[in-house]
């Protein structure tokens, strides 16, 4: 069969045309069987080279349309030669698909967005904590926020995701929703995963974020001495539940382990080692010595 691929750039009159710029097609014709795509550009007929298809003058704006025109068939052949490559039916209507998009799926953030969520929450204890899932949950009601807001959509295709858009997203973040510099890092940090994702997955052929630079800086922690600490450990006080507050904040000062990590210790993760010591182990966190004292303040009643 013969496949060779012929385009020709010319300008289709509208019906009860007067006058005034014409919109620019481009034909396709393979085997001998044609099929056309709008090129979404328009030219006035006085200033179009039929036998050349392209529009005549040196002006910057026709310099600017005969560029794009130029774009549009040089894809047009890469579309050509891809389809050939991989031996995909070609025909004058298959090739206007493929060179379209036509058939491609549309893939949309909130919905991959979505998916993920619901995968992580599957996956909870088991590679994934809680804490985790609720950070994605409020990046989904941030970017949906956002997009109804600004764009007045509930959702977006992926392809249209571009730097503005980030930007545009942070302020939002930090201006609407009264995030931190921290904050809206986080959030941002979370969007970025789902568009690797699709960038891993072919579903966007190159990253928006490539351009952009986030200058937020966690702030400077204070921190305890030696001295304010055993203050706070021999300070004594009558509410029982400030006292124990009080020794649940030590147990963390001196095993480094973070008050969601304390809050899930069950007296069982406590042993005692070959070398006599007390140990604590955390399934997948962590393992430590667990000093006598604070083992003696966590058995108080």
């Amino acid at each position: 069969m013969n496949t060779n691929l012929s385009l020709l750039f010319y300008l289709k009159k509208p019906k009860n045309y007067v006058k005034g710029e014409i919109p620019i097609y481009l034909r396709i014709t393979i085997s001998g069987k044609r099929a056309e795509v709008s090129t979404g550009r328009s030219c006035e007929p006085k200033r179009w080279n039929a036998s050349a298809g392209r529009a005549i003058g040196t002006k910057e704006e026709v310099r600017i349309l005969n560029n794009y025109l130029n774009e549009l068939q040089k894809k047009a052949l890469e579309t050509h030669l891809q389809m050939i490559q991989i031996n995909l039916p070609l025909s004058a209507t298959t090739f206007r698909d493929a060179f379209t998009g036509k058939n491609e799926k549309t893939y949309f953030l909130m919905e991959i967005l979505l998916e993920h969520n619901e995968r992580m929450a599957a996956l909870i204890g088991n590679g994934f904590a809680a804490n985790t899932l609720k950070g994605y949950r409020t990046t989904e009601k941030h970017l949906l926020a956002f997009l109804k807001s600004k764009l007045k959509l509930v959702d977006i295709d992926i392809r249209q995701i571009n730097l503005e858009f980030i930007n545009n997203y942070e302020f939002f973040l930090r201006s609407e929703m009264g995030c931190s510099d921290v904050s809206a890092a986080k959030y941002i940090k979370h969007f970025r995963k789902i568009v690797n994702h699709c960038l891993s997955n072919g579903w966007i052929t190159k990253s928006p974020f490539t351009n952009y630079r986030n200058k937020a800086k966690p702030k400077e922690r204070e921190f305890l001495t030696q001295s304010e600490v055993e203050r706070i450990f021999n300070k004594k006080f009558l509410v029982p539940r400030i006292s124990q507050v009080k020794d649940i904040f030590l147990f963390c000062c001196y095993t480094g382990l973070s008050y969601a990590d304390v809050r899930k210790l069950k007296r069982s993760e406590i042993t005692i080692g070959a070398n006599g010591k007390h140990w604590f182990s955390l399934k997948e966190k962590k393992q430590g010595l667990l000093p006598e004292f604070l083992f003696c303040l966590l058995h108080k009643s």
